[in-house]
């Protein structure tokens, strides 16, 4: 049979709004205290990355709780804040209970990088600045001078039909000069003068961010993305009272792989398999090697205490997120999983340190004689740090022994050094899982679920357990094209916060056998620096860090309740209060302190410790209690195609047994 079919013409028909202002939504993610930058809106933020991450900073507001905000790359945590021009979207605060996140979203700055374009685009900067409109700074005799040079690059297109790129280049040049203020001696009459100077820190920054975006098929789409970054910085370390001798140099590289594979399982599922892999390594070098001088409230000299300090961190990231929609109701659920270990060489303070301060001794003539009273004794004064120090060098240069040096007031009145082995290296996994539900219960009303199951290695905690609720009512009836004017929002959320590998290394690196501390009262070996085995006088007990074997995540409890209200003029207002209280904050606290009534500090071996052995024995253990109020107002208004405002006011107040 000869069948013929006739296409017969259908009409669809799609009604678009424009989007010309904020609006208020009772949306999950819609929220009013939220901020979201895209397109010209990014052009009006700075362009160096340090600028930038302080505008971020200060949209976001202060953080909820004593951690501060966190920032995600692409949907990961840490990493290198991107240049500018490869930013696509920048979310900040945005949907605060989302039981994807283990952080609170007050503080939360999300950024998004740009994809490669099907046409060829290209961007060149180039920005310069000299000190010529700085001021002086008033404790120097000479504005410190400044010359800064910015080069940035971006190109974009396509690589094949399937394929495209985009890749930014940054260069930069900065010569920073700090302001020295000090009280030094002269070298030949060894006369105490006020001194200033102008050292400049040079910083050579690099940074090279190719990404390549593929169709692998009709359903899914991969992304590859690499970050080198390359930080130099000279001489850095001088100013206030550090002369140019404890500068240092110091040098940073970070690289960051990024793969993410979306796959579109349906019309109403999507699954994305993310992966980072993130290596800062730092290097600082002090210019000067040998021991540190300080004289208390006059100048820091010698050589930096630092030595040679290398941390290299391996930080990896395995995410797999799933998003669902099912009727009134959008599922999202997965898991995160980290690991990260480091090596870390910290030789700090192996080189040692004289320190000098001001003490009672005798008045000294025009001849460095001292004077006497009626009765023949020796009138005592009260001298500073500085006098100290130069009575030391005098009295040394006229060949007076140790002793005698010190009963004229001269003399260091601390020296202290390291021992042992700077190496130390750890590791350290932590898995995050959740499940949440935003339910369209009502067209005014929606209801967000979610429950966040969190744990880690090198503490035993195995029961971190975090739900989250939110609420946002509409007042009166939504339906159709209609948008409400108000929207009430509540939330209620559990968040930990992880024990970090830097506070299980320092355990294992002050542990009482890794490295030790020696500590001189009265050294008279001024300028050497004796062997180990040959230091006279008592020495302490190291300080030795211990984990509490009770030790847990620390959480906050947040809630928030708030008000938004759609205005005139395309503004939002959006009013909130938060209240966190925080359980078993981390501190550090000395177990090993003597007993009440037994320590007299004039009488040197007096005391009973309670471990048995004199020395601080610092534990570090999570009984703290933090408590945080919070009002903060939002304002959000686009006045026109060209100019858009946003303006916020918070006022927090916290209190806390600890800090850290």
């Amino acid at each position: 049979l000869n069948l013929e079919l006739t296409v017969a013409p259908t009409k669809q028909q799609a009604t678009v709004q424009e989007n010309t202002g904020p609006a208020v939504s009772t949306e999950a993610a819609s929220n009013a205290s939220a901020i979201v930058l895209r397109g010209s809106d990014l052009d009006a933020l700075s362009d160096n990355p340090n600028d930038l991450a302080a505008d971020l900073q200060a949209l976001a507001g202060p953080a909820a709780g004593p951690n501060g905000g966190s920032i995600f790359i692409d949907g990961f945590s840490g990493g290198q804040l991107p240049p500018k021009e490869a930013i696509r979207e920048i979310r900040i605060n945005q949907n605060p209970f989302s039981p994807e996140y283990d952080r609170l979203g007050y503080g939360r700055i999300e950024i998004f990088t740009r994809p490669g374009t099907d046409k060829f685009h290209a961007s060149l900067g180039y920005n310069f600045s000299t000190d010529k409109w700085n001021s002086r700074n008033a404790y120097a005799d000479q504005k410190a001078p400044f010359h800064l040079h910015e080069l940035r690059w971006a190109f974009s297109g396509p690589v094949s039909k399937r394929s495209s790129f985009n890749l930014n280049l940054t260069r930069e040049w900065v010569d920073n000069g700090n302001a020295v203020n000090g009280v030094t001696l002269n070298p030949q009459t060894l006369v105490p003068t006020l001194f200033t100077d102008t050292p400049v820190a040079e910083l050579r920054r690099t940074g090279f961010t190719p990404r390549i975006d593929w169709q692998l098929s009709t359903n899914h789409n991969l992304s590859l993305r690499y970050s080198y970054n390359r930080d130099i910085v000279r001489n850095a370390g001088a100013g206030g009272f550090n002369l140019v001798s404890r500068g240092y140099h110091h040098s940073a590289l970070s690289q960051t792989i990024q793969v993410t594979e979306t796959a579109v399982l349906s019309t109403s599922a999507v699954n994305e398999i993310r992966f980072q892999y993130f290596r800062p390594d730092h290097v600082s070098q002090a210019n000067y090697p040998g021991y540190a001088l300080q004289v208390l409230g006059a100048f820091n000299g010698g050589g930096n205490p630092m030595g040679r300090s290398t941390s290299t961190l391996n930080n990896y990231e395995f995410q797999n997120y799933t998003s669902v929609l099912r009727g009134a109701h959008a599922w999202r659920f997965g898991v995160r999983m980290r690991g990260t270990t480091e090596t870390s060489t910290s030789p700090q303070n192996f080189g040692g340190t004289f320190t000098f301060s001001g003490s009672l001794a005798p008045q000294l003539d025009a001849a460095s004689q001292p004077v006497l009273d009626g009765l023949g004794q020796w009138v005592l004064v009260n001298i500073s740090s500085i006098e100290s120090y130069r009575r030391t060098l005098l009295f040394q240069q006229r060949g007076l022994s140790a002793p005698q040096i010190r009963q004229l007031g001269g003399g260091a009145s601390q020296f202290s050094i390291n021992a042992g082995n700077p190496v130390i290296s750890g590791g350290q996994f932590d898995l995050g899982a959740f499940v949440g539900d935003d339910w369209r219960v009502k067209p005014n009303l929606t209801l967000s679920l979610g429950l966040r199951y969190e744990t880690q290695t090198n503490i035993h905690d195995w029961r971190d357990f975090a739900p989250r609720i939110g609420l946002a009512w509409a007042p009166g009836r939504v339906s159709g094209r209609s948008r409400p004017k108000s929207v009430i929002r509540a939330g209620f959320g559990m968040f930990y916060d992880r024990f970090s590998l830097g506070n299980t290394l320092t355990a294992q690196r002050y542990n009482g056998i890794v490295q030790q501390q020696y500590v001189i009262a009265s050294p008279d070996f001024f300028p050497a620096v004796p062997p180990l085995s040959s230091l006279p006088g008592p020495v302490p007990p190291s300080t030795i860090e211990k984990v509490s074997p009770t030790l847990r995540a620390p959480y906050l409890m947040q809630s928030a309740v708030g008000f938004e209200r759609q205005m005139p003029y395309n503004t939002t207002v959006a009013i909130t209060y938060a209240n966190s209280h925080g359980l078993h904050m981390l501190r550090s606290r000395d177990i090993n302190a003597p007993l009440p009534g037994t320590y007299v500090p004039s009488l040197p071996g007096s005391g009973v410790f309670p471990l048995g052995r004199a020395g601080l024995v610092v534990l570090m253990e999570s009984s703290g209690l933090h408590n945080q109020h919070q009002w903060i107002v939002n304002v959000n208004s686009r006045v026109n195609r060209g100019l858009s405002l946003t303006g916020s006011y918070m006022y927090s107040r916290a209190m806390s047994n600890t800090d850290g």
